[in-house]
């Protein structure tokens, strides 16, 4: 499972457009949201949306920023006069921020992290502070699980240690009254069968849309209405062969603070170019396995099999490369792999996994010749630093492919172990991770 966040305004759109569908119409969500870039004209934004100019209004980045009201990152009750001068200063100088946590709760140290360039304006939502509430959604190894709190809003604290919580095991949905049992007790009354039947909706949008978190804080509730405020949310990112037609046009942005690394900026511009899928993150520069996976579910599975069997803070990257890409971008995708993973020594030497599933269409010895190239490149550095390689793949021409990759070992002098389709996808990581050991 690739866990991608993505921006407040992409989450509650996703929710303005679909639920209603998830709960035969039963809950909407207006869809009154606003991106502003710095390519956007402010002056023409309520040509589109005539409600800038006819309500009040709340403002904040879009960038990824948890506590954005602690850090005076949020302008509420706004005119879109007041707004455009409000965002116009933000985005003037680079921002210090204090206190603040990146996408894993993690601190950031407090300084001076880049610039703001993309802000949220949607209607202020006039309520009392009593109505708010926190809801939440998220993945677990045996399902989901589902938060709630009846307090909420940015003074509420260590919610999810005091939040009611229903497990949800894979494929099934809890009904509205289950819900309404498990987590709305501390809720008055007459508003929990309509909170109820929101919260199931929202599952089942969450589940489908292949969400793997999605937080609410706060959630507004009253007698007539459940209003969501303030969003956080991930995706699967390897599900949008699934999903990627109802999530629309979004982007996985690089979280506040962070930069992409000369090698992860490198591939992304590779894919840019090709219409083949070349995906690279460096997890750990340092690590002792390293794969070079062929397409984005066998990445998931491969990442996954590698953590279940202990080697979690071993796995030095996550990517994939699939499509058919031709040879010589196949070729600059792994000597990317290969120049970073040969920087450091390890004492008990390195694994590299070249794994995936059974082609359907990619040409196995085509794309093989591109890695062949970069390992020959490679193999002072190869034979150095001890690394052991771990061949696994099927589909269209693999016989061939797969003995290329058997000669190259005999003819670099470095080990490398080649298995077709007969043996099972993940077998290699419990061979090479054995051998680790």
């Amino acid at each position: 499972m690739a866990q991608k966040p993505i921006r407040e305004a992409d989450g509650m759109r996703m929710i303005a457009r679909w639920l209603g569908e998830y709960s035969d119409g039963q809950h909407t969500v207006e869809d009154k949201f606003v991106t502003v870039t710095p390519e956007t004209d402010m002056d023409t934004l309520p040509l589109a949306h005539e409600w800038l100019v006819e309500e009040k209004l709340v403002v904040k980045p879009d960038q990824l920023i948890k506590r954005r009201g602690k850090n005076d990152l949020v302008l509420v009750n706004a005119s879109f006069d007041q707004a455009k001068q409000w965002i116009a200063e933000k985005a003037k100088a680079p921002l210090t921020i204090h206190g603040v946590f990146d996408e894993d709760g993690k601190p950031l140290d407090e300084g001076t992290f880049g610039r703001l360039s993309h802000f949220l304006i949607e209607p202020c939502c006039t309520h009392d502070p009593s109505e708010e509430c926190y809801l939440a959604m998220m993945a677990t190894t045996d399902g989901d699980e589902i938060l709630f709190y009846h307090q909420g809003g940015v003074d509420v604290g260590d919610v999810e240690a005091r939040a009611a919580r229903l497990a949800v095991p894979v494929g099934t949905f809890p009904a509205a009254s289950e819900i309404e049992r498990a987590l709305l007790g501390a809720v008055p009354p007459g508003r929990r069968e309509h909170l109820a039947g929101f919260v199931a909706s929202l599952f089942k949008l969450y589940a489908d849309l292949n969400y793997t978190f999605l937080e609410i804080n706060p959630i507004v509730v009253t007698e007539d209405a459940v209003i969501p405020l303030d969003l956080a949310a991930k995706l699967d990112s390897a599900a949008a062969f699934e999903s990627g037609k109802k999530w629309g046009d979004i982007d996985f942005p690089t979280p506040f603070g962070q930069t992409a690394s000369k090698e992860e900026a490198f591939i992304e511009s590779l894919d840019a170019k090709t219409g083949a899928s070349l995906k690279l993150t460096v997890l750990n520069p340092e690590g002792r396995v390293w794969t070079m996976v062929a397409g984005g579910g066998a990445s998931v599975i491969f990442a996954d099999t590698i953590t279940d069997l202990g080697f979690m803070d071993e796995l030095a990257n996550y990517g994939e490369y699939s499509g058919d890409p031709n040879e010589e971008f196949t070729y600059l995708y792994a000597k990317t792999i290969l120049d970073l993973m040969t920087r450091t020594k390890h004492p008990q030497g390195k694994v590299l996994l070249i794994g995936g599933g059974i082609a359907n269409f990619t040409d196995v010895a085509n794309t093989f010749k591109g890695i062949i190239r970069a390992l020959r490149e490679y193999k002072i550095q190869l034979q150095d630093y001890r690394v052991h390689i771990y061949v696994r793949r099927g589909g269209p021409n693999y016989r061939e492919g797969l003995r290329m990759m058997r000669e190259l070992g005999q003819e670099l002098n470095v080990p490398i172990e080649v298995y077709g389709p007969e043996t099972h996808m993940t077998k290699i990581v419990s061979m090479a991770l054995k051998e680790a050991n």
